[in-house]
């Protein structure tokens, strides 16, 4: 059977194929990845999609892509999983070879569906909000670090800072491990990640798979870093299995979501081994750091861009929550003006700017035929940055967000956590976080300058997430 995304309006519109679309002159053998940067392919994606319309066909090699840009047709496209589309099997056979195990982020079919459960339960509002006193205490011991970065007068690494407060909760909040890496201590795990996960994304679009054939010394050190990797992983489910052993209680209440994750594993029929749980601990962490520190790392530059906004964002935050102290989850969902900057950060500067995936049955995207095993390539940042759909779309502006009825924004033109069943179950974590780092910062200091050291925009770069590269801030 047949499935159609957007069908064209009229029965008789002739359906195109993918050879039958624009788009840039792929070179003999290498298709267009020559033409492509690996640390900034979406750029290049995007800048195609303004000169080839919102359908167009590229090539990795021999192998041809659809490019989706319309916001309608992507958000249909992924709406449509995981029936019709799944992350491209690609990614699942790289990690597979390279030791990983699927957590919910590549788990597909049944096995999405069980892990899909674990991690919901585990991530639902409420449960979160049950750790929000460690996330406070978290952020307090970052308003210290920055406190004495205020009185020394230093530059501060944003990046870098906000990705030790994103791992130090995380490492908390799925493990119950007390990781203080804000004040100099070190994350094993993470350091491991750091290689794995960028090396997954580039061996994802390799044009040859040498490393199956001949080591370097980088794919050697990655294997070593692998090996590691899974032995911390193995070790933190140990240690949690080991709790609730000694203290069988701990069931009916677990204290962090590994152990949450370990009971929904352990309760029969459900489908979740402990590959799983080890593969889902790889996916929080991905999940709890580059996510959220980048997207607040964007945001706080946008801020600082926009002297009016900060204002605004100021006085909220001075008004709801003026003592970090004293933060509550109530005045964490009632800062909406910084909600709405999250939003608008989201939509200029997303963390993940395309979504690649391939069509488990013969499908039609807008009038275009996709084979069963055709890859689809969804441009998340074209409509969400164009004046057509956005109203003077390069502007930093979250009142647009807060806006109602007529004139409100079209949210499906930025999709930041995905649609569909698929969209990311962390985002109320990660929209939490957001808001207790930046309500920390708003209500502590006077922020003096944010921004690069030569004082030009911020280079996006595209590893597993997209990242700004040198911001520096003064308090």
């Amino acid at each position: 059977m047949q499935n159609t995304i957007n069908a064209p309006a009229s029965a008789n519109t002739a359906l195109r194929h993918l050879r039958d679309l624009p788009g840039p002159r792929p070179w003999p053998l290498a298709g267009n990845l020559p033409q492509l940067r690996a640390l900034r392919i979406h750029q290049d994606v995007e800048a195609w999609s303004k000169r080839y319309g919102p359908l167009f066909k590229i090539t990795f090699g021999r192998t041809p892509l659809l490019v989706v840009a319309d916001h309608q047709l992507v958000n249909a496209v992924l709406r449509d999983r995981p029936d019709g589309f799944r992350r491209p099997s690609i990614s699942a056979i790289i990690s597979e070879e390279m030791g990983g195990r699927p957590g919910v982020f590549l788990a597909e079919g049944a096995a999405w569906r069980d892990q899909r459960r674990m991690v919901m339960a585990a991530l639902a509002p409420h449960a979160v909000k049950a750790y929000f006193p460690s996330l406070v205490t978290v952020a307090l011991r970052l308003q210290q670090r920055w406190q004495q970065a205020a009185r020394d007068g230093s530059s501060i690494d944003l990046a870098e800072d906000l990705k030790r407060y994103s791992v130090d909760i995380i490492a908390g909040l799925a493990f119950g491990s007390t990781v203080n890496t804000i004040d100099g201590g070190e994350d094993v795990i993470q350091r491991h990640m750091d290689v794995v996960l960028p090396a997954v994304a580039q061996r994802s679009i390799a044009l040859f798979p040498y490393w199956r054939y001949l080591k370097l010394p980088r794919d050697r050190a990655l294997d070593r870093h692998l090996l590691a990797l899974n032995h911390a992983i193995d070790e933190l489910i140990a240690a949690a299995r080991a709790r609730l052993t000694a203290d069988p209680a701990r069931r009916e209440r677990p204290s962090n979501l590994l152990e949450a994750m370990i009971c929904a594993a352990d309760e029969g029929g459900s489908g979740v081994t402990d590959a799983a749980v080890a593969g889902n601990v790889t996916t929080m962490l991905l999940a709890g750091e580059d996510t959220t520190s980048n997207t607040l790392a964007w945001m706080l530059y946008l801020l600082q861009r926009n002297p009016a906004a900060m204002q605004k964002a100021r006085d909220e935050v001075l008004r709801v929550a003026p003592d970090p102290r004293g933060f509550t989850i109530e005045q964490m969902d009632a800062l909406d003006y910084l909600d709405a900057c999250a939003q608008e950060a989201m939509r200029l500067k997303p963390v993940a700017p395309f979504i690649p995936l391939e069509a488990l049955r013969d499908s039609v995207v807008g009038d275009v035929q996709v084979p069963k095993g055709g890859l689809v390539w969804c441009v998340m940042r074209n409509d969400s940055v164009s004046d057509t759909h956005v109203p003077n779309a390069a502007a930093f502006d979250p009142e647009r967000w807060l806006v109602r009825g007529d004139g409100a924004i079209d949210k499906h033109v930025s999709m930041p956590f995905g649609a569909g069943v698929r969209t990311c179950p962390g985002r109320y974590l990660a929209l939490l976080e957001i808001k207790i780092a930046a309500a920390m910062l708003l209500s502590s200091f006077s922020i003096q300058s944010i921004d690069t050291l030569d004082g030009a925009e911020p280079e996006e770069l595209m590893a597993f997430t997209m990242s700004p590269i040198g911001l520096r801030m003064r308090l």
